[in-house]
C-alpha cells in the first residue's frame, strides 16, 4: 500500500508539473505573441523562480500572468520536486524497475511449479522442489508470510490466487503443475477449477482439511487431493504399527541421501529399451538399479513386474537405485 501511494504521488506531481508548463506554453503565446521555443524557456524560468531575464518584455497583462504563474507554480513545483525526490531516495524506482524485471523473468518461464499460498505446507513444497532444482513460483497476497525467506525465494508474485490474471501473470499456461495450499478448501475448489479451464493438461494437486472436500476438488479437475492432518495422523500410527517400514521408506524418498526412487516414461526411456521385456533389458546387470513397478498407459499399476512384462508405449517405470545408477540408466545407448 505504501509503495502505491508513493507511486500515485508521483504521477499526481508529474501531472501537474505537466499542465503547469502547458499552461505557461500556451499563455505567453496567446498574450505576448511568444514562439514555442520562447514560451517554453519562460515557463520553465518562472515555474522554477531561477530569476533569469525575461526573453522580450512582458506587457502588463503579460506581467500580470507571469506573477500568477510564479504563485501557483511555487507551491506546486516544490511538491513535485518533493514527491520525485522521495521517490528516488526511498527507493521505489529501483523496487518499480526490479517488479518489471521480474515479470519479465516470469513471462520467460516454463515447465514451472505454481504454488499457491505459502503456509507450512507452501513452505515445505517449495522447499522440497528446490532440493531437486524444479523451478517454482509462489503466489502470496500477504507478503509478510515470505519474511526472512524471501531473498531465497526466486520467483514470487504478490496476489489473490483465485483471479483470473494473477494465474496468467504467473504463466498458468506455461507452468508444469499447479499446487495449491490455501487454509479455505471453497478458495482451492476455486482455483482448482480455474486453473483446469485454463490448462487441460496441468497437474494439479491440491490441499482439502475436510474430507467432504475431497470429491469436489476432483470434480473441479484436481488430479491428486492431498489431506495434510489425516497424513499426518496416519503416518504417526505407521511409526508405531511398522516403524522399520516406515523408517525405511523415509529412507528411499529422503533427500538427504544417494538413494533415487523414480519413475520413467516411456518416451524418455533409451530406444534400445523400447518395446521389450524387462528381463531382455537386464537393467540390474546393466547399471544395478532395480524396476520395482510399472504403470500401463491404461492406469493399471503392477508391483514387481515379471521379466516376461513388455515395455510398452504409453506405460512408466518405476526403478529404485543409487542416482548415478538412474542416470547410467537414462544415458544408456
Amino acid at each position: 500500500m505504501y509503495r502505491y501511494n508513493q507511486f500515485k504521488r508521483l504521477n499526481l506531481a508529474l501531472l501537474i508539473l505537466i499542465l503547469l508548463i502547458i499552461v505557461g506554453i500556451v499563455g505567453y503565446m496567446i498574450i505576448e505573441g511568444y514562439t514555442f521555443s520562447e514560451a517554453l524557456h519562460m515557463t520553465i524560468i518562472t515555474i522554477s523562480t531561477v530569476g533569469f531575464q525575461e526573453v522580450k518584455p512582458l506587457s502588463d497583462a503579460g506581467r500580470l500572468f507571469t506573477d500568477g504563474l510564479i504563485i501557483f507554480s511555487f507551491g506546486t513545483f516544490a511538491y513535485a520536486l518533493s514527491a520525485i525526490s522521495t521517490y528516488l531516495i526511498d527507493g521505489e524506482l529501483r523496487n518499480y524497475l526490479n517488479e518489471i524485471r521480474k515479470k519479465k523473468r516470469i513471462k520467460g518461464m516454463e515447465g514451472h511449479v505454481i504454488i499457491c499460498g505459502y503456509g507450512r505446507n507452501g513452505k515445505q513444497i517449495a522447499t522440497d522442489l528446490a532440493k531437486v532444482d524444479q523451478e517454482y513460483l509462489i503466489i502470496e497476497n500477504n507478503e509478510d508470510a515470505l519474511e526472512g525467506d524471501k531473498e531465497h525465494i526466486p520467483h514470487f508474485l504478490a496476489g489473490d490466487a483465485t483471479s483470473d490474471q494473477v494465474l496468467i501473470d504467473a504463466g498458468i499456461k506455461r507452468a508444469r503443475a499447479l499446487i495449491t495450499t490455501l487454509p479455505e478448501d471453497a478458495d482451492n475448489v476455486f482455483v482448482v477449477l480455474t486453473a483446469r479451464e485454463m490448462n487441460r493438461d496441468l497437474l494439479i494437486i491440491s490441499r482439502a482439511s475436510v474430507g467432504s472436500s475431497d470429491q469436489k476438488l476432483r470434480r473441479a479437475g484436481a488430479n491428486n487431493v492431498v489431506m495434510p492432518d489425516k497424513v499426518g495422523g496416519s503416518h504417526m500410527a505407521s511409526l508405531v504399527m511398522k516403524p522399520d517400514v516406515v523408517e525405511f521408506f523415509n529412507l528411499l524418498t529422503g533427500q538427504a541421501n544417494d538413494i533415487s526412487l523414480e519413475e520413467i516414461t516411456y518416451e524418455s526411456l533409451p530406444e534400445v529399451f523400447r518395446d521389450k521385456s524387462i528381463g531382455d533389458l537386464e537393467i540390474r546387470k546393466r547399471c544395478g538399479a532395480n524396476i520395482i513397478g510399472l504403470k500401463s498407459k491404461d492406469g493399471e499399476y503392477m508391483l514387481n513386474p515379471s521379466p516376461t512384462t513388455i515395455i510398452t508405449e504409453g506405460s512408466k517405470l518405476f526403478v529404485l537405485g543409487m542416482s548415478d545408477q538412474i542416470e547410467t540408466l537414462k544415458e544408456w545407448k
